[in-house]
């Protein structure tokens, strides 16, 4: 398929895709809990009526950088299911982030600007893994295009499997679940009102969500990659992972954010440098021929 007819695909298909997510994830958490739960479609129910909402804002510049934030989440997700290098997508989400990161400090509320700071610790915390996972893809399918990658006769799991459970750690930062929604979390039990959202409102709260709906299908992408020689089998495992990760965040409590960045750079090196070491190894020796 041509990349244009992907990267429109991705602009339409992808928000309804995340939302469905987030609706899913609401009602499965609720199942977890013995409670009915909302609506499916309750996600785009709230957004709708963020969009009808009257914009209050602190300051009028933190909602530029909001505009950039999703506009380079959106512009990530295209890099990636264009199939594009995985680097350049790296870097991008990462500037995704940091412009988020700036609108909260922008806001000068201390609720903010204390999530802004957890969100700091958190990007300190899975951003070493997210870039050793494209190293460790790069080492099993010797490229960094995500079209060359999801072509190759090489499964990364079947070679990459501590990278993969070190990535899967992070990721519960990444979609924002215990025990590590320290920052923002898209349940109501944050002890920081909203973390890093607090002060944004209306529109704007209604763009933060959507452009997460976005990001979320494209970390999944990321996950489903692992898989990708095997396309059944891959979005099996993919809903697999997602459904672990829902698992986790209702059975775990909130840990501390030294705790978090710690153990996550524990992970990192023992299980994803680990790996990479050890495939390293196996192929210098000649027991694995990549």
């Amino acid at each position: 398929m041509s990349p244009w007819w992907r990267l429109l695909i991705y602009l339409v298909a992808a928000p309804l895709v995340g939302g469905l997510l987030a609706g899913i994830d609401r009602r499965i958490s609720a199942h977890m809990q013995a409670r009915q739960g909302p609506p499916l479609l309750q996600p785009f129910y709230d957004v709708i009526k963020l969009w009808s909402k009257e914009r209050l804002v602190v300051r009028r510049t933190q909602n530029y950088f909001i505009l950039f934030f999703f506009l380079l989440t959106v512009f990530t997700g295209a890099l990636f299911f264009c199939g594009s290098d995985l680097l350049l997508v790296f870097f991008a989400l990462t500037l995704s982030g940091i412009f988020f990161v700036l609108g909260a400090y922008k806001a000068s509320s201390p609720y903010s600007f204390v999530g802004a700071s957890r969100e700091l610790v958190q990007m300190m915390a899975y951003e070493p893994v997210v870039l050793l996972t494209a190293v460790g893809l790069y080492m099993v399918t010797h490229t960094f295009q995500v079209d060359a990658i999801v072509s190759s006769a090489h499964t990364p799991i079947l070679l990459l499997p501590g990278l993969f459970v070190a990535l899967m750690y992070a990721m519960e930062m990444k979609f924002r679940k215990s025990p590590f929604d320290l920052s923002m979390s898209h349940h109501a039990h944050q002890e920081l009102v909203r973390g890093i959202t607090t002060e944004f409102s209306g529109p704007t709260l209604a763009i933060i969500e959507v452009a997460h709906w976005y990001e979320n299908v494209m970390l999944l992408g990321w996950l489903f990659l692992f898989f990708s020689t095997h396309w059944v089998f891959g979005l099996a495992a993919t809903a697999l992972m997602f459904f672990l990760l829902l698992v986790v965040d209702n059975v775990c409590a909130r840990v501390r954010w030294d705790f978090a960045l710690r153990s996550t750079w524990q992970m990192t090196l023992v299980l994803g440098c680990g790996n990479i070491l050890v495939l390293w190894l196996v192929e210098v020796l000649g027991i694995v021929k990549l």
